[in-house]
Order: structure tokens, then C-alpha cells, then sequence
């Protein structure tokens, strides 16, 4: 395969277009098509790969399959170790001009307990890849590798550093990784995140910051018949306290509180003495924070004679709209215009990991990955034709950034 002048990208502003014009972008789309059934059988490699978040071994294992991957691309991998979840899996390629990396994020782990092939198997039909983690995101993970791949092959060498930054435990709050995670985006120009696509094969400029909550009341037990009006029902305690949470949610500011989990009592014949509820919160501002923040710590019991105790926070800060996103989506739009695509924007409720390198001020785009439907869910499927062009698309970024 010949070699092909990187793009330069001019600004849509000014009317110019990219570098290698509209044809060179049309042929390496051809390119990545004819690899269309390589790509659906890597990504069926890593989805029987089960990799369940709170299984350390079997996450261990997927990271050690996808470093001999990407080693195989000259790549040079480290992990970085974790106790309780699975290694995380750093890989850094070299590049031909001396500039920062574009540092590409993702993971690994899935929400499926080991076991779920035999009742959730990995299938292709009717123009679609079925399959546990297929589109979140081990479709993600093979396009980096096509990308990589086809960026060597047009150039002979990757046109600038990348670095790849794959996690075991996104789906459980990415303890282990997050610092990892914002001290390569530091290092980084740019991120992009190979997390699925938004509706119409959107990419993601904005997400909303995520937080868990932990409420726990303490009451007075008694026996239900006998001692009734000695007791302090933790439960009832706990249902004036979710009422005053739900007041918290304010759709149209973008705030949300959700009582989602509730624990508490012992048996039917005794007045509880204790209960939990756990809370998802969702804000689009990170000014919101402080605010909802404020409002949990300051719930008082209703009953006195109850107590109160409030654990948790805020995990992930929102992803702005800044211009430094928006700079990125005006790069990919501009790219996609090449292939006669209209890429679409959108603002998402569910967190990932480039909330962190956002709210760090590293430009960050999101929604990079594969394009589907069925997230943690049994239907969870990618739309194969998709994966060219949003390879491509990925391949033009790493080029651009």
C-alpha cells in the first residue's frame, strides 16, 4: 500500500479543505471496508473473552490478550497494577514527528458475570455483531487497533505519539485507574474516548457528572405488637428523608437525585432499628456539585431520636462543552465531511472516564467507539457497517489532533 500525505486540517471558517482531498479520504475508506470481517472477528475474539469487572483474574487475562495485540503493532506495553481489580494496560507507539501524544482511552471490564456466553452468545445476523461488551467497548478497543494499523500502513510509521490507556475497572468507578488516566491526559494534546456513540452515530461533547451517595439511618428498635410506641422506625425515618432527596431533582437545570437502592429491617414483627438507601446523582454543571452536595449533608431527621449518617460524593465532574471540545468535534465533522457523513453532537446523562480528563481542561471527545444499541443489556449489539467509517474517523483524529 502506498504512502499518502497526512491531512492538514484548515478551518471550516475559512472554506478550505483537507490536505489530501476528498478522494485520497474515500479510497482509505475502501481500505478499512475490506477489512469489515477482520474487524467483526476481533471484536467477537474480545467479547468471548469474559471480562467481568469484580473478577481480577479474568480481567487480568483480557489485558494480557489485548497487550500481545497491540505489541504486535510496535507497541510498548506496561501495566500499571491493581489490588482488587484487574491490571490496567498502557501502551505507547511512537511517532515521526516530535509532538505531544493523542492518548486514547477505554476499557476492558464488562458488567457480565463470567458464564453469560452460554446464555448470551456472540452472533452476527442481520447486519449486526450480538454479544456481552460488544458495543461497550471492546468494539472500541479493536478500532484503536485498526486505526493504529491503517495509520502505519498509509504513512510507514505513525505520524505523531500515541498512547493507549485501557482500564479494568470503568464500570465500578475506575478507582484504580483514574489518577492513572488524568496524569497521561496531562501529557497529552488531546483525548479521545472509544466508549460507544450516542443516538445517530453521534459523538459525545458533554456528559454529566456522576456521584453516589450512601444514606444510613439509625432508629430505635422494639417489638411491633408489645412496645409499638417505644419505638423510632429507621424505615419510616427513611421514607420522610427519600421524599426530601426526590425534591432535590431539577430536570431542567440537569440535576437529578435518584433513591435507587433501599435496605432496612430485620423482620415484619419488629419496628427497624436501621436502613440504607444509595443514591445516583447527576449534574451538568460542575458548579452543581458543591450545591447538591450541600443539600444531602444538610438533611436532618425528622424523628430526633433518629440518626443520620451521610457517606459519598461526587466520583465524576461533568464533561463541558468547552472550546476545546468543541475545537475536536470541528475536527472530526470536518473529516467525516470528507466520506459524505453529517456528524451529529450529543449530551449524554451516563459518566466515563473522559469526564476526568475534561475536568482537567485536556480537550477530550467522546463517543468514539462503536456505534449500536443495548448497553448491559441482553439485546447489547454494534451495527457492523458502521465500523469503517468510524474507524476512519478515529485513524483522521489521531492524524489531526
Amino acid at each position: 500500500m502506498g504512502k499518502t500525505k497526512p491531512p492538514v486540517l484548515i478551518s471550516r471558517k475559512s472554506g478550505a479543505t483537507w490536505g489530501p482531498g476528498k478522494n485520497a479520504w474515500q479510497g482509505r475508506l475502501r481500505e478499512l471496508e475490506a477489512k469489515q470481517n477482520a474487524m467483526v472477528e476481533t471484536i467477537r475474539e474480545f467479547a468471548e473473552i469474559e471480562s467481568p469487572s469484580d473478577d481480577k483474574a479474568a480481567c487480568d487475562r483480557m489485558g494480557e490478550f489485548l497487550a500481545r495485540k497491540f505489541e504486535a503493532l510496535g507497541g510498548t506495553v506496561r501495566f500499571h497494577p491493581a489490588e482488587k481489580y484487574g491490571n490496567n494496560l498502557q501502551v505507547d507507539f511512537p511517532g515521526r514527528d516530535a509532538v505531544k501524544p493523542v492518548l486514547l482511552i477505554g476499557h476492558f471490564d464488562t458488567v457480565y458475570p463470567i458464564g453469560t456466553l452460554a446464555t448470551m452468545l456472540c452472533r452476527a445476523t442481520n447486519g449486526r455483531l450480538y454479544g456481552p461488551g460488544v458495543l461497550d467497548m471492546k468494539s472500541g478497543i479493536a478500532m484503536m487497533l485498526f486505526a493504529i494499523e491503517a495509520l502505519r500502513a498509509w504513512h510507514g510509521e505513525l505520524p505523531r505519539p500515541v498512547t493507549v490507556f485501557l482500564v479494568s475497572d470503568e464500570e465500578v468507578g475506575s478507582y484504580s485507574s483514574r489518577a492513572i488516566t488524568m496524569d497521561l491526559a496531562k501529557k497529552s494534546a488531546g483525548v479521545l474516548v472509544l466508549e460507544p456513540a450516542a443516538e445517530r452515530r453521534a459523538v459525545k461533547t458533554a456528559r454529566k457528572g456522576v456521584g453516589e451517595y450512601r444514606l444510613s439511618v439509625k432508629g430505635v428498635a422494639s417489638h411491633a405488637g408489645l412496645d409499638p410506641g417505644k419505638a423510632h422506625s429507621a424505615i419510616v425515618e427513611m421514607a420522610r428523608q427519600i421524599t426530601a432527596i426526590w425534591k432535590m431533582n431539577d430536570v431542567r437545570q440537569g440535576v437529578s437525585a435518584n433513591p435507587g437502592v433501599i435496605r432496612g429491617g430485620t423482620r415484619t414483627n419488629v419496628v427497624a432499628a436501621e436502613a440504607v438507601v444509595e443514591i445516583d446523582v447527576r449534574i451538568k454543571k460542575a458548579q452543581q456539585a458543591k450545591a447538591l452536595d450541600r443539600k444531602l449533608r444538610s438533611l436532618k431527621p425528622v424523628d430526633k431520636l433518629c440518626k443520620l449518617t451521610l457517606e459519598g460524593g461526587i466520583n465524576r465532574m461533568p464533561m463541558e462543552r468547552t472550546e476545546g471540545v468543541v475545537a475536536l468535534y470541528e475536527k472530526a465533522r470536518a473529516i467525516a465531511a470528507q466520506i459524505d457523513w453529517k456528524l451529529e453532537e450529543a449530551a449524554v446523562g451516563g459518566g466515563s472516564d473522559g469526564n476526568f480528563t475534561a475536568g482537567i481542561g485536556v480537550p477530550t471527545l467522546d463517543g468514539m467507539g462503536g456505534d449500536g444499541e443495548g448497553a448491559h443489556a441482553v439485546h447489547e449489539h454494534i451495527v457492523v457497517s458502521e465500523l469503517p467509517k468510524r474507524t476512519l474517523l478515529l485513524a483522521g483524529m489521531i492524524e489531526s489532533v
